[in-house]
Formats: structure tokens, C-alpha cells, sequence
């Protein structure tokens, strides 16, 4: 399985928590050059699932929002 296939089965509470932990794995020091792109790779993956999962979340209650009214907002 690639890993945009693994991430795109996430929802996205998971892929947050999975971003987040990435990020802290890319602040320290890696040796391995290799492994560092790969987790790079995944956190860019990740960060594009968390994206597309907010943006058809966002679309859904625009879709539910009366016509002229503004979906609720954070």
C-alpha cells in the first residue's frame, strides 16, 4: 500500500494526529537522509487528506445553509 493510499482511508482526526506526530518526528535531528524524505512525504500527504477533508466538510454545509446565509463558522 502507498502512502497516499494509507492516508486517503483516514478520516480526519486521524490524519491530524498523524500530521502533528510527523512534524514533531521532522523537528529532530534524523540521521537518514532517506527515512527524512519519507516522512516528509507523508506529512505532505497527510496535510493534503486534512485539507480535502475540510474543504468537503466546508462544502457540505454550504450546501445545507439556506441560499444567502453563511454556513457557522469556527
Amino acid at each position: 500500500m502507498t502512502i497516499d493510499e494509507a492516508v486517503g482511508r483516514m478520516n480526519y482526526e486521524t490524519a491530524a494526529a498523524e500530521l502533528e506526530r510527523t512534524v514533531q518526528l521532522l523537528g529532530k535531528d534524523q540521521e537518514d537522509l532517506a527515512e527524512s524524505v519519507r516522512t516528509f512525504e507523508r506529512g505532505l500527504a497527510l496535510a493534503r487528506r486534512c485539507a480535502r477533508l475540510l474543504d468537503e466538510a466546508e462544502r457540505r454545509l454550504s450546501e445545507l445553509a439556506p441560499a444567502g446565509e453563511r454556513p457557522p463558522g469556527p
